[in-house]
């Protein structure tokens, strides 16, 4: 072999080592599998109440709170969820990683275009600028995320805060 050749088969390698790299730390490092944590939603009350729910499967990760998924079965009916917990609107789930394949983004944003599925409030600024949104399908499935607020859009964008955000921490 020429050391030409013997260049470019290195640096071919190194850029395909680089590439493998870079995507396992974004669709696998940092993840952390969940198990059986607790879905919290706030009631018409303001008060948070922890769901009980049925085959739990969540994943997070420390790198960013937009990371967080979670599919669940919750016990309570649509009907009584809807009684007793506030709505949450605009709801707009966020792509999971390919290999956590319970949260399909797309099908929960066209249930909730459809109505076949609500978005409920889980946690106000869980942290700060973010919300814990809640949705359950009428089938009975649910799904849940964080989504940044209009206090995290405003603080993370460096404009002023809208009336009724807390000061960031």
């Amino acid at each position: 072999m020429r050391s030409g050749q013997i260049l470019v088969i290195g640096i071919v390698a190194a850029t395909a080592m680089f590439g493998a790299g870079v995507w396992y730390t974004q669709t696998r490092a940092w993840y952390v599998q969940l198990e059986d944590a607790p879905i919290v939603m706030t009631r018409h009350d303001g008060e948070e109440e922890a769901l009980l729910v049925d085959s739990f499967d969540g994943i997070d990760a420390e790198t960013s709170p937009l990371r967080y998924r979670a599919c669940f079965e919750p016990t309570m009916s649509l009907p009584t969820l809807t009684e007793t917990f506030q709505p949450y609107g605009p709801a707009t789930p966020l792509n999971a990683p390919g290999w956590f394949s319970c949260f399909d983004a797309d099908a929960i944003g066209e249930a909730l275009e459809s109505g076949s599925a609500l978005a409920f409030l889980g946690q106000q600024n869980q942290p700060y600028g973010f919300d814990i949104v809640v949705t359950v399908f009428d089938t009975g499935q649910g799904y849940a995320w964080r989504q940044i607020n209009h206090c995290g859009t405003a603080a993370f964008g460096g404009d002023p805060l809208p009336p009724g955000c807390p000061e960031p921490p």
